[in-house]
């Protein structure tokens, strides 16, 4: 037996796979031959709606919503569900059971930047690259709804009896509000059994909790002595950056020399240097990545910051916020410099911290700091830490600070699951993966709002997960392998 010990307590995972029922085995052949096709059409349905939550327009007045909520309704009719709208969610159900299994994602997504891709990212895009599916949203997480739709019809073709009905949840603010779902959880009746599809394989028991520091810099710009102006980088809070840029004015010959000596060590990113009318603009091209997952990107902002390690720059707020990155962050990514806050779990593995975007409000900028945090580490004692880490810096460098946000949240790791093994089994029969174990991930899901929650995919383990990146895709082969698993986790917890 193999065992995994988490916070004194113990999910055993057995070194052989279970057998998987027959029924279930071939309910999965079924799927697949039946639905394959139907399901990545039915995905690029899901994608062309851009469910990108926005300022300014709620979610339910915004008409992409709206037809995206519409679509969905169609889906389950067409499909022989029943279909509720509770505003912020949608939930698809088949079975009338007094106990259920409440399947969960969410129907929004991150912005996507058009420019950065090959098509539209609201298209699927087979072509460029065949065998993958490119699309914002195909990993994230309407690949998973599609895969859920046509698992649950697999099993209704198929007449198999289960004892729980099977409730597909689909959330449309995870990506930037859960107030509307916290709200609802009040009411929802908590679930037999709940599984998120909206994260990775084999079986999540653990996720670390999404933390923010937002400190904002302000001053104006000088006119004399070496200074940095329109600074910027990033497009949302949970991606590491691609893009970063600033413009360097009244550099001397020596500035210029340090410029080009840092330029040189950046191995892992491109940096471009064009004259402007006042002076030299440096870019940054990196690697956008899921912050859960910054090892899997290479940060622009970070690597601009250290472009101007060693010249001396005025303390504007540009300036300020680039001394910041450098004496606190770093190409760091776990907190090191950062006071005493990082800190590791022997399951969980390290807080991340990231320098995710950059926000001009006139003369002030906002630079948000993503950091994943698991547990180990009193709430408290890391306010403590994160609040004298900026106390020292401002006194070093004699700067006060316009603003501080700061976010701590909460990680969560099961001791227990009921279901986590019977999703292991499955895991272990249909990828032949005999060392497939539990996993802890940087990522937080709605999982945490719900008893006893783990996640089951999309994503496979050693592969990145290209959610939130500017090149998100999943493949047909995985997609076919998600539409087997999830038929089979549907009627083994349908029947649990």
């Amino acid at each position: 037996m193999k065992k995994l010990v988490l916070a004194g307590l113990a999910i055993v995972a057995a070194s052989s796979h279970a057998n998987i029922d027959q029924i279930s085995q071939d309910a999965a052949k079924y799927a697949v031959d039946t639905y394959q096709n139907t399901q990545i059409h039915t995905l690029a349905n899901l994608v062309s709606y851009p469910t990108v939550n926005k300022e300014g327009i709620s979610t339910l007045t915004n008409p992409d919503f709206i037809g995206f909520k519409a679509l969905l309704k169609m889906k389950a009719a067409a499909l022989g569900f029943d279909y509720q709208d509770l505003g912020h969610t949608v939930l698809i159900g088949m079975g009338e059971q007094s106990q259920k299994v409440t399947i969960v994602t969410h129907g929004d997504v991150q912005p996507a930047d058009a420019s950065k891709w090959q098509q539209s990212p609201f298209k699927i895009d087979s072509t460029s690259e065949p065998g993958k599916l490119i699309a914002r949203g195909t990993e994230d997480d309407k690949g998973a709804i599609a895969t859920a739709l046509y698992a649950m019809k697999a099993i209704k073709d198929q007449g198999i009896t289960l004892e729980n009905r099977i409730e597909l949840m689909v959330y449309l603010a995870e990506e930037s509000d859960w107030a509307p779902l916290k709200e609802l959880m009040k009411t929802y009746e908590q679930p037999k059994y709940a599984v998120t599809i909206d994260a990775s394989y084999p079986v999540v028991v653990a996720e670390k909790g999404w933390s923010l520091v937002a400190p904002t810099f302000t001053g104006t710009s000088p006119q004399t002595g070496v200074y940095v102006s329109e600074l910027e980088g990033g497009a949302f809070v949970s991606q590491i950056p691609e893009d970063a840029s600033a413009v360097l004015h009244n550099a001397t010959d020596a500035d210029i020399e340090t410029l080009n000596t840092n330029i040189a060590t950046l191995k892992d990113v491109k940096v471009a240097v064009t004259e402007v009318n006042q002076g030299i603009k440096v870019s940054v091209k990196g690697t956008s990545a899921h912050s859960s997952e910054p090892e899997a990107g290479f940060n622009a902002i970070a690597h601009l910051a250290e472009v101007f390690k060693g010249i001396e720059l005025e303390n504007n707020s540009d300036g300020q916020a680039i001394e910041f990155i450098n004496q606190l962050i770093g190409l760091d990514l776990h907190g090191n410099n950062f006071g005493e806050i990082a800190y590791s779990h022997d399951f969980m593995g390290p807080m991340t911290v990231s320098p995710t975007l950059l926000k001009r409000d006139g003369n002030d900028i906002t630079l948000s700091v993503n950091m994943r945090r698991p547990v180990g580490k009193d709430e408290a004692k890391l306010q403590q830490q994160i609040d004298t880490a900026l106390a020292n810096w401002q006194a070093s460098n004699q700067v006060q600070l316009k603003n501080i946000d700061i976010v701590i949240g909460t990680p969560m790791l099961l001791d227990s699951a009921p279901h986590a093994q019977a999703l292991l089994d499955i895991f272990k029969h249909f990828t032949g993966d005999e060392d497939a174990g539990f996993v802890s991930i940087g990522g937080g899901t709605n999982a945490k709002l719900f008893e006893n929650a783990v996640s089951f995919g999309p994503s496979m383990p050693g592969k990145k997960y290209t959610g939130h990146s500017e090149h998100e895709f999943i493949t047909v082969e995985q997609l076919k392998l998600n539409l087997k698993m999830y038929t089979a986790m549907m009627i083994k917890l349908g029947n649990m």
